[in-house]
């Protein structure tokens, strides 16, 4: 092999070396540019699910922002019609403080990862807050129904209008007696008493509504009446033994 052929060789071992080397880093960049544009494809659409959850968020957000301003209102409209309120010093609805001077709890959020969730104080929402208020306002308007007496009960009131009406009526001939001596104001000592003879018949009522009131129950139409016959029957029965003592 003459010097020329081995030249020609080595040139052409190095070309088909350099050859092989061009190919082998086109490949490499060819391959990054894959990697590259699937992590970026990769990263855009994390970013638009990002975006797409964040504007889900903010319009929940912003529905609850509109729900707890008209549950609020009406709180605050029921409010003013309690008994016991003055509406002058209630006054309107106020205005809901700056975003700033309040504490992120609008919407509950998971806890961040890598968090002790057991370590986070726990976050009341603003719809429990409200429907406690609400409960509260309830019992104010309209407290809670009570039961009627029971049937066991009902049979003393009878008995109960009678002692009662019977005390009544020994005080008002108390009255009428003492009232009839010779003392200042005697007149006026027997016009209460013939007051409390008038009285002495419905005088169980209100002891027996206060009774039925305090053990958590009330005092209905029935029982009404029948503590009133019982202080007639004993209203009756005194007006016949002091008339037929006289």
């Amino acid at each position: 092999m003459t010097p020329r052929e081995r030249d020609y060789q080595l040139m052409m071992s190095a070309l088909a070396e350099a050859a092989r080397r061009r190919d082998t880093e086109l490949d490499g960049a060819e391959q990054a540019y894959q990697d590259s544009a699937a992590q970026a494809a990769g990263e855009l659409a994390r970013a638009e699910g990002e975006a797409a959850a964040a504007d889900r968020w903010a319009g929940a957000a912003a529905a609850q922002v509109l729900d707890v301003d008209r549950e609020a209102a009406r709180l605050w409209d029921q409010l003013r019609r309690a008994r016991g309120m003055r509406v002058r010093a209630l006054g309107e609805l106020p205005e809901p403080a700056a975003v700033e001077a309040l504490p992120r709890v609008a919407l509950q959020r998971a806890p961040e990862p890598g968090g002790d969730a057991a370590a986070q104080p726990p976050r009341q929402s603003a719809r429990t807050l409200l429907a406690r208020a609400a409960e509260r306002i309830d019992d104010t308007v309209r407290p809670a129904v009570r039961d009627p007496l029971p049937r066991w009960a009902l049979a003393l009131l009878p008995v109960a209008g009678a002692l009662v009406a019977g005390a009544t009526g020994l005080l008002a001939a108390g009255l009428v007696t003492f009232g009839g001596t010779a003392v200042p104001g005697g007149v006026v000592v027997r016009a209460l008493g013939w007051l409390a003879f008038l009285l002495a018949p419905s005088a169980g009522v209100p002891v027996a509504a206060a009774y039925a009131h305090r053990h958590g129950h009330r005092l209905e139409i029935g029982g009404i009446g029948l503590t009133l016959l019982g202080g007639m029957v004993a209203a009756a029965l005194l007006s016949l033994t002091f008339a037929s003592a006289n």
